[in-house]
């Protein structure tokens, strides 16, 4: 058995975050001088059946017996070229594919039985995600015929013909079962010596974050008025922002902008992605600024006249305090690194992301990268006339502030 060559076999459902996964393993060992290729079943499917409706969840009914020769050719097909790769100088194949029967899993152990093999199972245990996921996936080519409700409803049929035939990873020699949406593993078993282990262990438990922008919403009314909270529109002086953020964004592709469910953040993405094709935004309540409970929409001078002890005790303790009624940068804490992994999920580890949030949210977001000790997260500063760049992969880190408004 050759220890140089090494197969890397994905497991899991359809909206797993196989593909994500297997993109990030290329994408890091590349990095470091690998010959690494990803070789995906789906683009062997489209290239056979070009024309063809293979959208039709029927085609992956295990009781459609053409569809499973066909899908189980499409298969063979794929690990061929993968073995042909590791022969003609490859290092490192990555199969990209659902791979959930033990059958199937056989017949790559005996396809690749010359070279080292590591499965990793993906799992997303989250509903939320989950719906999401199979509503981007709908947007795929292959559904392009069918409204976006029908494409759904295929996709998640699609699902449940695998779940039929779904055998969880038990007895292979090398594996472990990933939860996607937290890069946490939750089994492990390695018999062997793997090439690569140790970068690729470290890779799936990391956030791997290629280009992600991070901007605060322009001028509001409220802070103007120097209130805190509220849900109220951007400024004159706010809209200049926003088409100043838009022009300094006009050459960089972006995918995907995330932002709050606030009116401020969304004005702040429409003005950006108004007539852009390659633009989608998604608002995730994870990003919404901090509840200040009874003290929302109130002025700081307010606060200290009329609740002089919530102003004092906020004032000792900052990150630790809770507003009555409402929430505190330590509540805030879990529900914004919850949407930097929802955002990072869904986007898909597209190379351009940008998130729009708010003054705190953002300082948790700069705190998850910039590892910050907490007491000084309050008082981070993020203007709104200049935007955050953050790269953070296994072979590069980078952090800085760039003004895109004189």
């Amino acid at each position: 058995m050759s220890s140089a060559k090494l197969v890397i076999a994905m497991v899991g459902l359809p909206a797993s975050g196989k593909s994500t996964v297997a993109s990030k393993i290329a994408q890091c060992l590349a990095a470091e001088g690998v010959a690494v290729r990803v070789f995906n079943n789906g683009d062997v499917r489209r290239e056979m059946l070009a024309g063809q409706d293979s959208a039709s969840p029927e085609f992956y009914s295990p009781a459609n017996r053409e569809g499973a020769a066909l899908r189980e050719k499409i298969a063979r097909i794929n690990l061929e070229r993968a073995a042909d790769y590791l022969r003609g100088g490859g290092e490192v194949a990555v199969l990209d594919a659902t791979n959930v029967s033990a059958q199937r899993r056989r017949v790559i152990k005996q396809m690749m039985a010359g070279h080292t093999q590591f499965f990793i199972e993906c799992v997303n245990p989250d509903p939320e995600l989950l719906a999401a996921s199979i509503s981007r996936k709908a947007k795929l080519p292959e559904f392009s015929h069918l409204p976006q409700e029908q494409a759904e409803q295929h996709f998640r049929e699609r699902i449940g013909y695998y779940e039929t035939i779904y055998t969880p990873l038990a007895d292979e020699e090398n594996f472990v079962v990933l939860d996607t949406l937290d890069n946490r593993i939750l089994r492990e078993r390695v018999q062997a010596v793997l090439p690569y282990y140790r970068i690729l262990r470290d890779l799936l438990v990391s956030d791997w974050v290629r280009s992600l922008y991070l901007a605060r919403h322009g001028e509001t009314a409220y802070n103007l008025e120097m209130r805190i909270g509220g849900d109220s529109d951007l400024t004159a002086r706010g809209m200049v922002q926003a088409q100043a953020l838009a022009w300094a964004f006009k050459e960089v592709p972006l995918p995907y902008v995330f932002t709050s469910t606030r009116k401020r953040t969304r004005q702040m993405a429409m003005v950006l992605c108004d007539g852009r094709e390659d633009c989608r935004t998604i608002a995730l309540p994870e990003f919404d600024e901090i509840d200040a409970g009874v003290c929302e929409s109130m002025t700081y001078d307010q606060i200290a006249r009329d609740m002089p002890s919530v102003h004092e005790a906020r004032t000792r303790d900052k990150f630790h305090y809770v507003y009555p009624g409402g929430e505190g940068y330590v509540t805030l804490q879990e529900r914004v690194e919850r949407g930097v992994k929802k955002a990072l999920y869904l986007s898909g580890n597209a190379e351009n992301i940008l998130i729009i949030g708010h003054q705190a949210v953002n300082r948790m977001i700069l705190s998850h990268f910039l590892y910050r000790r907490t007491g000084d997260v309050p008082y981070i500063h993020i203007p709104q006339d200049r935007y955050f760049h953050i790269v953070s992969t296994q072979s590069r880190k980078l952090f800085e502030l760039v003004r895109f408004m004189g």
